[in-house]
């Protein structure tokens, strides 16, 4: 009786653990990649104003990148961001940076050392980087004109290095 009984209760388990299985699947979203839509959303600029949407930006490349200001590498690719953004800014480009960081006062201090002049978003809960399944920083995607995905790029980044400034080149003259 007892040895049926426990078979009785290891295939309960196991059928509990498939249906929890099946279930949670469900839930979970399928990968982001190059070729989906960008996903949207609208989110607070540093300093206040009317919130940014993503769908704003429609007709331009852009850049996305997530990042906070304890990351060192997010700090070290921030000039060349800022250079990319000035020899582009103007020509259907856009540089849109998202700060994961819980506080404005840190992130303003940081724009002001380092002289950044691009827009500045705030996702003090991740609720965005989280919806771009970005979740170590710094981490960038490229948005084409149409709003599809372009690229990934996990890490930090020299964007003003021929082979990135050249990739955003030939996405604007793609028209």
């Amino acid at each position: 009786m007892r040895g049926r009984a426990a078979s009785w209760a290891v295939a309960a388990v196991l059928a509990l653990g498939a249906l929890w299985a099946l279930w949670s699947a469900d839930s979970v979203p399928p990968p982001l990649e190059a070729g989906r839509p960008a996903p949207a959303f609208a989110l607070p600029r540093l300093g206040g104003g009317e919130p940014l949407e993503l769908a704003s930006l429609r007709g331009n490349v852009v850049l996305l990148n997530f990042w906070a200001t304890w990351c060192k590498p997010c700090e070290d690719e921030m000039p060349a961001m800022e250079r990319l953004y000035q020899s582009l800014r103007g020509q259907g480009f856009e540089l849109v940076a998202v700060s994961v960081d819980t506080g404005d006062q840190e992130v303003e201090a940081f724009r002001e050392r380092l002289g950044l002049s691009f827009p500045i978003l705030r996702d003090p809960d991740r609720e965005v980087a989280n919806r771009y399944q970005s979740p170590r920083f710094p981490e960038s995607w490229l948005v084409g004109r149409d709003g599809v995905l372009v690229a990934r790029f996990i890490g930090p980044r020299d964007w003003d290095a021929p082979e990135y400034a050249g990739r955003i080149r030939e996405l604007l003259a793609a028209r």
